[in-house]
Parts: C-alpha cells; sequence; structure tokens
C-alpha cells in the first residue's frame, strides 16, 4: 500500500474498517454516524470531507463522504481500496425514478450502472464495459430488503455527469426508460468500476427522492423519514458479510 495519510484522507491505518458506507453528502456520514453508530471516531475532516468509524450490532462499520460525480467519488473509493485496505464499499443515496414503477420512498438497488460518462476511458478497453455490483452484495441486500418489507426495485440505473440536463432532456430519459433504467443519480458507475479494477467489492443502494417520469418529489422531512428504511437496509447487508 502506497504511504498514507493521502491528500484528501487524514487517516491513518487502521482508523478505517473494511467496510464504508459511502453518501454523496459529508454531513449526512455525519448523520449515519451520529444516528445509527456507537463508540464513534472520526478520521477525516480534509476538504470537509467527514469520514467516521464506529460499531454497529458488534461490528466495525466506517461512514464517508464521497462528493458529487464520477471524479469526486473515483479518488475517494480508490484510496479507500488501495491505500487504505477497504475491501467493501457500499454507496447510499437518493435517486430520481425513471421507471413508471418506481414511486417516492422506493428502495432502487443498483445491479449495474449505465453512463453518459467517460469514465471508463482511462482503461483503454477494446468495446464497452459493463459496471456491475457484486453479486454477494446485491443478494445479501435484497434479501434483508424483502425481509424488512421494503418496496423495493433491483435492476440498471443511470451514473450520469449531469443533473439538470439529465432530469430535463425528456427525450434522453424516455430512451433510457425503454431500455429498463430504473432511476438516476452521478457515482454508481465509477464506484463499480474501481471495484472492478481493484478485484473488491461494491454496491449501491438508493431511496428515490423524485421523480423524472412524472412530476413528485419528497420534503425534507419525508427524505429523512426514507433515509431509515434504506440504512437499514444498508448497515444491515454490511453486518452479513
Amino acid at each position: 500500500m502506497s504511504s498514507v495519510p493521502t491528500p484528501h484522507n487524514a487517516a491513518q491505518r487502521g482508523q478505517i474498517a473494511k467496510t464504508v458506507l459511502m453518501p454523496g453528502d459529508p454531513l449526512r456520514a455525519k448523520v449515519v454516524a451520529e444516528r445509527y453508530l456507537e463508540d464513534v471516531r472520526q478520521f477525516n475532516s480534509v476538504r470537509n470531507m467527514l469520514g467516521y468509524t464506529g460499531v454497529y450490532q458488534g461490528r466495525e462499520v466506517s461512514v464517508m463522504g464521497s462528493g458529487m460525480g464520477m471524479p469526486s467519488i473515483g479518488i475517494y473509493a480508490h484510496e479507500l481500496y488501495s491505500f487504505y485496505d477497504v475491501d467493501v464499499i457500499i454507496r447510499i443515496g437518493s435517486a430520481g425514478g425513471l421507471d413508471e414503477r418506481t414511486r417516492l420512498r422506493d428502495l432502487v438497488i443498483a445491479q449495474g450502472a449505465c453512463t453518459d460518462s467517460n469514465f471508463a476511458a482511462m482503461y483503454h478497453l477494446p468495446g464497452t464495459f459493463a459496471p456491475i455490483a457484486d453479486y454477494g452484495l446485491l443478494s445479501t441486500a435484497v434479501r434483508i430488503a424483502a425481509e424488512k418489507g421494503v418496496r423495493t426495485l433491483v435492476g440498471n440505473i443511470l451514473s450520469s455527469d449531469h443533473f439538470y440536463h439529465a432530469a430535463a432532456d425528456a427525450d434522453a430519459s424516455a430512451k433510457w426508460q425503454g431500455m429498463g433504467v430504473l432511476a438516476i443519480e452521478m457515482e454508481s458507475a465509477a464506484l463499480y468500476m474501481i471495484a472492478a479494477e481493484l478485484k473488491k467489492r461494491a454496491l449501491g443502494i438508493f431511496t428515490v427522492s423524485d421523480l423524472i417520469h412524472t412530476e413528485g418529489a419528497l420534503s425534507a422531512g419525508e427524505r429523512e423519514e426514507s433515509f431509515d428504511d434504506m440504512m437499514q437496509v444498508a448497515l444491515a447487508t454490511a453486518t452479513c458479510i
């Protein structure tokens, strides 16, 4: 492993758990740590990208923000996997529902991640790479969600480089929807590619916070309620590894 700390992470070796939950928002990482974990220790505040390690049901788990977009999560995921000996990253966040079956508060578990990004170009592959989740993590999360009675859809999502344009471009949204894509977010394709490159494990679990196929969005309070379902599934998955 390369020397740590890194330019983006102040943690020393041993301060980060083997499994990391990764929301985009660093303040959400703080909320997760305070609400769900015991014996919490902060390991990073560089660039205000907060990171914490604590204990959940007797297992050590870390949570750290990734920032927005594939370049940002690409940096943090690479460092966690390569320099801090992390084995599993579970991305947690919100997504816009594309498929007509998606409803507000639904859970979407990303089996695969389509993308409009050029992120994979750095691998110089002789074709198109299909970023997919780790099957063990995926099957565990699906089972746990079913046991908890959480309405869940499993399949392809879109990791887009564009926030406003992706939601506003009805023609593009209809084309992705026509290919069975469930929802849009901005990071998972890069996470899945980094995990594949480094022979690590990754999964994305999302709460549908707004609907792109029709009008509708959760309020701030409603997001907090739905977020709890996602966290229960993500944390239970982390403890089953």
